[in-house]
């Protein structure tokens, strides 16, 4: 049985500047950022830090492009420790960034994978309540030159420490943060469901859904775009959980069958997670309706305050309440894209397709394409 353990520390601080005094960052420390994070928040006190903003290299979700280029903007500078501070691009290049030396690239990581070493120390500082992935050991990149968006995963990718600071959250679009919960909710989901599960996961995950739950039922009844924020706190909290449960238990189907979404039509990640969940599950209960699913059931109908054979639907609507889900062509999905998609799915996949609550064969992933569709 895989071991359970947590590998970056973790420590929450009231602001930016209580964390930058506490590790003493200076100018041997490189901070990898968003020049609209940066400004506000760190700008004003001069730590002299060398700073890297991605999207001078590109914009959307990572790719072998974008990250070579950042690589290539960083030789022959010196820093000791790598300080990343933002949502899921920034975290998974600085994942890279801390294991290149002089002459990697984004190819040369992916072909050696089983011997990465860790170069320089990493803090992760998430800026969104998503992810989870600042304590995680995969970073997601979409190789454009092979047309497949995979994972590159190492121990030594794992964070040294694990940042969370709400007040970071502060600026954070409606969109961005509905689109980042979901992914947190899944996240819970398809780690509490994993076969790779344990007792000691399920309750990260079981935390993760509690937290989310509740604060979006709270959000979701006192309206308003800014009513989560809060529960700013909660839902950072419920993302860091949910990243500590699908660490060790994995994700499955649903971000399998969204990284097609996010690589060909750029559907941002927790949305395409949105898009592809509930038909997941129609699958997963038609496939299989006895077994771990009720467990799930249960929980969910006493976090929604409905029976558990209605709890799946009543996820489903407060997920709608909090972004309204739209078919996927509506997004620019053409029906003749989707065998493509599942063919895809089944074969540059299988890591997260092992962690499925049943197997599906690619006819049924083609159909949970087409009834999502």
């Amino acid at each position: 049985m895989k071991s359970f353990k947590i590998v970056p520390a973790i420590a929450e601080y009231s602001d930016f500047a209580a964390f930058a005094k506490e590790i003493n960052l200076g100018p041997t420390d490189l901070i990898l950022t968003n020049e609209y994070i940066y400004e506000p928040t760190i700008a004003a006190l001069n730590l002299g830090c060398h700073t890297c903003f991605q999207e001078k290299f590109g914009g959307g979700e990572p790719t072998d492009i974008m990250v070579d280029a950042i690589l290539d903007s960083l030789r022959g500078k010196k820093f000791d420790r790598i300080i990343a501070v933002g949502g899921g691009t920034i975290i998974d290049i600085a994942k890279v960034l801390a294991v290149v030396d002089s002459t990697d690239n984004v190819d040369s990581l992916y072909d050696n994978m089983s011997g990465l070493r860790k170069v320089h120390k990493l803090f992760i500082v998430p800026t969104t309540c998503g992810t989870g992935s600042e304590v995680t050991n995969i970073s997601i990149i979409n190789r454009t030159t092979k047309g497949v968006k995979v994972g590159l995963v190492s121990p030594t990718m794992f964070a040294d420490e694990a940042v969370l600071i709400p007040a970071m959250l502060n600026s954070l679009p409606y969109p961005v943060f509905a689109t980042s919960s979901i992914d947190a909710m899944v996240h819970a989901v398809e780690s509490y469901l994993s076969p790779n599960a344990c007792a000691l996961s399920e309750l990260f995950s079981e935390k993760a859904l509690h937290l989310i739950l509740s604060c979006w039922k709270d959000a979701v009844q006192k309206g308003g775009k800014d009513a989560w924020k809060e529960h700013a706190l909660e839902f950072l909290r419920a993302s860091n959980y949910a990243g500590i449960a699908f660490g060790h238990a994995g994700c499955a189907a649903v971000h399998a069958m969204a990284y097609p979404l996010g690589g060909v039509h750029h559907i941002p990640h927790g949305q395409a997670n949105q898009l592809m969940f509930a038909d997941v599950m129609r699958k997963y209960q038609q496939k299989k309706p006895v077994g771990k699913i009720n467990q799930l059931e249960k929980l969910l109908a006493a976090e929604l305050g409905t029976q558990p054979v209605f709890a799946l639907n009543a996820l489903y609507e407060l997920m709608d309440d909090v972004l309204k889900k739209a078919p996927l062509r509506e997004h620019g999905v053409t029906e003749d894209e989707l065998p493509a998609f599942a063919k895809s799915v089944i074969e540059t996949q299988q890591r997260l397709l092992g962690n499925n609550y049943v197997e599906l064969t690619e006819e049924d992933l083609l159909n949970i394409y087409q009834k999502a569709f």
